[in-house]
């Protein structure tokens, strides 16, 4: 029963999370549009793509013979506080904080699959985390994330990593998958559930994972996930 109401707030929450995110986004989608010539640059939306644990949601990739750009639009507003290597960074808005995931995290996982998508090397693909919500950086952080200048950014990378007939079969491969494909906005939700599920639920007597501080060991200090039925389950998941 608590995890059916758990999966249902985190359901409520993504559902939030999209309708927040869905300006956003449509503002990102308008400034290639406006920026960028559609020939040299031809680009994609909300792609869902397969992975080997479910899908995962692009929200912008943009291919051209200078490589292959990941664009994930963030519009939170306020300040913004992290590093790349933190778990969460902190939103400030009206002196209240808000916690979110190191986005830089959530495109690592992005570009690797993209990568094996295309059947690419991930040195080819650029990934940009694009704040275009009114927010301000307040902490140095690597120069693919952005308050302003998306196209310029892009625009930058001048190596030539593609020929036009590679570029043309990266294209034609999008397209081929997104018409053929039936992998709708629904099914990604449907992925994060279980992914979400599997980080809550101990796979092996079905208890509640717990998130628990290791005492001693190599790890001491770290935190981890172990099952609330400990010592009976053993079962452990690291963060």
């Amino acid at each position: 029963m608590e995890t059916s109401v758990l999966s249902l707030i985190f359901l409520f929450s993504l559902f939030f999370v999209f309708l927040q995110s869905l300006r956003g986004e449509l503002k990102t989608r308008f400034q290639l549009y406006l920026f960028l010539d559609r020939y040299q640059y031809p680009r994609f939306h909300d792609l869902i793509i397969p992975s080997s644990n479910g899908t995962t949601q692009l929200d912008h990739v943009v291919i051209s013979k200078y490589g292959v750009f990941i664009v994930e639009t963030k519009s939170h507003k306020g300040w913004i506080f992290g590093n790349e290597n933190q778990k969460n960074w902190t939103q400030v808005l009206f002196k209240k904080k808000f916690s979110f995931q190191n986005p830089l995290r959530q495109v690592y996982r992005q570009k690797k699959i993209l990568a094996e998508f295309l059947g690419i090397e991930e040195s080819k693909i650029f990934s940009i985390i694009y704040f275009n919500g009114k927010s301000h950086l307040k902490t140095d952080l690597p120069n693919n994330v952005m308050t302003s200048c998306l196209d310029t950014y892009i625009r930058s990378h001048t190596d030539q990593l593609f020929n036009d007939e590679e570029v043309l079969d990266l294209v034609n491969r999008i397209e081929s998958f997104k018409k053929n494909s039936n992998l709708k906005l629904a099914d990604h939700l449907e992925s994060l559930q279980s992914r979400h599920n599997s980080m809550v639920t101990c796979p092996r007597c079905g208890g509640k994972l717990l998130k628990k501080v290791a005492r001693r060991g190599k790890n001491a200090g770290g935190e981890f996930l172990g099952c609330m039925n400990y010592p009976r389950c053993r079962f452990t998941r690291d963060l």
